[in-house]
């Protein structure tokens, strides 16, 4: 792993942690806001590791699309899709903290399906 892809990686576990812990304080949106960086920095290391362009959204769902075309897997699709409503809770405000649990653990599953893409 380089020395990018490590801080991408590092930083997505890191941004998880945080978001699990602001849930639990009952701040929903920057549980929210969290949890899309952890998502985001998580494709952003796939793509760094592949060579691909990561700079902005647009890019980050052409990695999201690259690796589902790739893998077969489209639960990526859908799980980085809670991460980005995830983003969008962080302007607006109208998730319920139970939807933000459940889009928090997509987002937890999601490393996990991304992390072994790295290598």
């Amino acid at each position: 792993m380089t020395t990018k892809t490590r801080y991408y990686n590092d930083t997505s576990r890191d941004f998880l942690a945080k978001a699990w812990n602001y849930l639990a304080e009952g701040n929903l949106l920057q549980a929210s806001e969290k949890g899309w960086g952890a998502a985001a920095q998580m494709v952003k290391s796939v793509a760094e590791a592949k060579g691909w362009p990561h700079n902005g959204h647009h890019e980050l769902w052409r990695t999201v699309n690259k690796l589902v075309a790739q893998t077969g897997d489209r639960d990526i699709r859908t799980l980085f899709g809670s991460a980005d409503s995830l983003h969008t809770n962080f302007y607006e405000g109208w998730l319920p903290d139970e939807t933000v649990e459940d889009y928090l653990s997509n987002v937890s599953t999601l490393l996990t399906k991304l992390e072994p893409l790295i290598s």
